[in-house]
């Protein structure tokens, strides 16, 4: 839930133009959240405030959403009462005609005119009305609707897609009964940030006919649902290793390294690589590695090779009985790891595309390629 709460706050900033320190807005929701076990960075004012917003909509997406709660949350994201350097109305509906624009200056596009500031108060009211009802209509096209409308209705002079995107996640929430969210729609929208402003454009100038922004918002919901899964799966692969090596005495610089490959580091784990990621001579990389074989945390791939590669060992009993039909399938733009486990239970694993090129070259053994991607199934009940 950190993690993708984590990615939630950076990407819906992100989207419009905000670049936040990931590791500031990490360290901010884990002690909010009251995670100990992990490394602190000292996050800013602004971060903490943009974590909090986040963190109340979670935490109270069963309670009623009101005015007073959406100007509190809008004025979190601007503690200084400034936005790129000029100042805003903060706090408060916005007091003033609302025009969308891009290009230079001179040469500006409108995109969308906002309704008039003495509109915003009446046109809200209906929205608030309409999102703390309680309809039997699917949660996903619910959501698709609230972003929409809260956007087009632009109450902000900013922040305004930053709450689209909380206010959507926050009828998910309600739908699942459930503030832990496992996932998160502005990383999908922020890899296809021109499409999301392209048919947003589209359908408020159209008549009101929005199903295509709806079947847009679902699919790209998908998306994030099948990110989710991966994620979820490389973090119990990677808790699922450091209980096996809980034991195992490793310097700093060892477990820095080995959390990026565990946390999905495209890379072979090589002595060059190792020496770039650590910031160390190759020979400090290459005992870092001897020292780590040793102690039966990483095994050589193929034995004799003149430039040997390494596997990180998720577990030291060999796997591979239990797993049968092992292939990758490339599908949906993607490669995934496709098997039976202990004969009945389906297993579907989105594997990095260097993982699947080297299996199928034979550079990588089953063993660990389905030690990497199918370990936490180890300690499940299936």
């Amino acid at each position: 839930m950190a993690e993708n709460l984590t990615f939630d706050v950076v990407y819906s900033s992100e989207i419009e133009g905000v670049r936040l320190n990931v590791d500031e807005v990490r360290s901010s929701i884990a002690r909010k959240l009251g995670i100990e076990n992990m490394k602190y960075t000292a996050s800013s004012h602004y971060v903490d405030s943009v974590v909090a917003v986040m963190l109340d909509a979670v935490r109270h997406y069963d309670q009623p959403l009101t005015k007073a709660k959406l100007c509190a949350w809008q004025a979190a994201f601007f503690p200084s009462g400034y936005s790129e350097g000029a100042r805003i109305e903060v706090g408060r509906y916005r007091t003033h005609d609302e025009h969308i624009v891009s290009g230079m200056f001179g040469r500006e596009k409108i995109h969308y005119v906002a309704p008039s500031p003495d509109r915003v108060d009446e046109e809200m009211a209906k929205f608030l009305d309409w999102f703390n009802s309680r309809e039997d209509v699917s949660s996903v096209v619910r959501s698709a609707i609230a972003h929409f409308w809260f956007v087009s209705i632009h109450p902000f002079e900013d922040g305004n897609g930053r709450l689209a995107r909380i206010l959507s996640d926050m009828i998910l929430a309600r739908a699942d009964k459930s503030e832990y969210r496992f996932y998160n729609i502005s990383a999908q929208i922020n890899k296809d940030k021109k499409r999301y402003y392209d048919i947003l454009e589209m359908m408020q100038h159209g008549d009101g006919e929005i199903t295509e922004w709806i079947s847009w918002y679902a699919h790209t919901l998908s998306l994030a649902l099948d990110e989710s899964v991966s994620s979820v799966s490389t973090i119990l692969n990677k808790s699922f290793f450091w209980q096996k090596a809980s034991s195992v005495a490793l310097s700093q610089r060892q477990a820095d390294v080995l959390n990026q490959f565990l946390d999905g580091y495209e890379a072979k784990i090589t002595t060059k690589t190792w020496a770039a990621l650590a910031k160390c001579s190759k020979d400090t990389a290459q005992r870092d590695i001897q020292d780590l074989v040793d102690k039966n945390i990483l095994r050589k791939e193929i034995p004799d090779a003149k430039r040997p590669s390494y596997s990180i060992i998720y577990d030291p009993e060999n796997i591979t009985e239990f797993f049968s039909k092992v292939r990758i399938e490339e599908e949906k733009g993607g490669f995934y790891l496709k098997a039976l486990y202990k004969g009945t239970a389906l297993v579907c694993e989105r594997v990095l595309p260097l993982d699947a090129e080297r299996f199928n070259k034979g550079d990588l053994s089953m063993d660990s390629l389905l030690a990497k991607y199918c370990s936490y199934l180890r300690t499940s009940a299936v």
